[in-house]
């Protein structure tokens, strides 16, 4: 546990100067060993819908443009032989991928019936809210937080 004489390398910027105006996430890309695989599991189990999709041949390569609401959220591709990434929870880069969800013991509910095995629901100790943890079929670990 730091003592409280962490320093760091990240430049403090004040917020009088110049922003880079970002403004939301726009997508996240997601790669897939098999690509009629994870659609699947994305759209048929999740609930995404399938916005667009290109077969690009000088890439051997499926692209697919995948909305959750209306609104676009991933883009999922394929390629063959992708070298696998470290998805353990305190890997270092993105750790998971968390969605909102009403009710976090029925979403459970609905991904048990697809036999999508998912962690014991815990409850977030500084918010009180419930969520739990589930894989997608390449082990990109995903989360469930309720409202």
């Amino acid at each position: 546990m730091p003592d409280g004489n962490v320093t760091s390398n990240v430049l403090i910027i004040n917020k009088g100067d110049a922003m880079l105006g970002l403004k939301q996430v726009h997508h996240i890309a997601i790669i897939a060993t098999d690509y009629a695989v994870s659609k699947a599991f994305y759209c048929d189990i999740l609930g995404f819908d399938l916005l667009s999709e290109a077969w690009r041949e000088e890439r051997d390569s499926w692209k697919g443009d995948l909305a959750l609401n209306g609104q676009y959220v991933i883009e999922l591709f394929s390629f063959p032989f992708p070298p696998a990434r470290p998805s353990r929870p305190e890997a270092c880069g993105l750790r998971h991928l968390a969605f909102s969800v009403e009710n976090v013991e029925n979403a459970v509910a609905h991904l048990e019936k697809h036999q999508v095995k998912c962690e014991p629901i815990r409850i977030d100790p500084y918010t009180g809210k419930r969520f739990t943890f589930f894989n997608d079929p390449d082990g990109l670990p995903l989360e469930l937080y309720e409202q």
